[in-house]
């Protein structure tokens, strides 16, 4: 399950939960066995230029290879460029997850 942090200045007028439900559609358009993406908005009252910045974080698996992560990076900039207010700066930056991380659902 996939975690997607948004943080931005909270000046820039945007909509972060669109943004949040493009990167969960993104990710699982590219990658199916990704599942649901967590994701949290973060706005930042005090930031030195306007900007956004995405950090997704994935589990480590075999096929999420450097060709896959880059693949990845390029379709989710091309896909939240247009939501992003201009000027504006977006920062897209994909990792892993801790091999010791842990998610449980609760119903």
């Amino acid at each position: 399950m996939p975690q997607a942090d948004l943080s931005y200045s909270a000046t820039l007028q945007f909509d972060a939960a669109a943004v949040l439900a493009k990167v969960e559609e993104v990710v699982t358009a590219y990658d199916a066995s990704s599942g649901e993406c967590k994701g949290r908005a973060h706005p930042l009252a005090v930031t030195h230029h306007d900007h956004v910045l995405l950090r997704l974080r994935m589990l480590e698996k075999p096929h999420r290879d450097d060709a896959f992560m880059q693949g990845l990076l390029a379709v989710l900039s091309d896909a939240l460029e247009p939501m992003i207010p201009v000027p504006s700066i977006l920062g897209i930056e994909l990792g892993f997850l801790e091999r010791h991380y842990a998610s449980r659902t609760r119903a």
